[in-house]
């Protein structure tokens, strides 16, 4: 039974924007922080971004800051992450998780989407 189930990926050329979509369901929407993680072929799973369930606090990586930004719907329980200014290094598959806490310990997380892909081209 799904928790969390993110949408949005697919292939775009660098400079262009996605916008990727988490939708939570079950025990995975009463947690209050969801943090959107990537993992690029042959590298660690990695820390993107961040927010709490009112919107009220978020934050980035820096390697996103300025280009990505995470955002809110609570009454659909869903979270989206714009992202604009894309480039090739941001290719990877994209993850969104829920916290009980403010973390960003990818091992904190207690629930997991089941990814989706993103690929820029150059």
């Amino acid at each position: 039974q799904a928790q969390l189930v993110e949408s949005g990926g697919g292939l775009v050329q660098a400079g262009g924007s996605l916008r990727l979509s988490c939708a939570a369901s079950g025990p995975a929407s009463i947690y209050p922080v969801v943090g959107w993680f990537r993992q690029a072929p042959g590298k660690e799973r990695e820390f993107v971004a961040i927010i709490t369930y009112n919107g009220a606090d978020t934050y980035y990586a820096d390697s996103v800051r300025g280009r990505f930004i995470i955002s809110s719907d609570d009454a659909k329980n869903t979270e989206q992450l714009q992202m604009n200014s894309l480039k090739p290094e941001d290719t990877a598959v994209y993850y969104c998780a829920a916290a009980q806490s403010w973390t960003l310990i990818r091992s904190q997380y207690k629930y997991w989407g089941q990814g989706t892909q993103v690929t820029v081209s150059s």
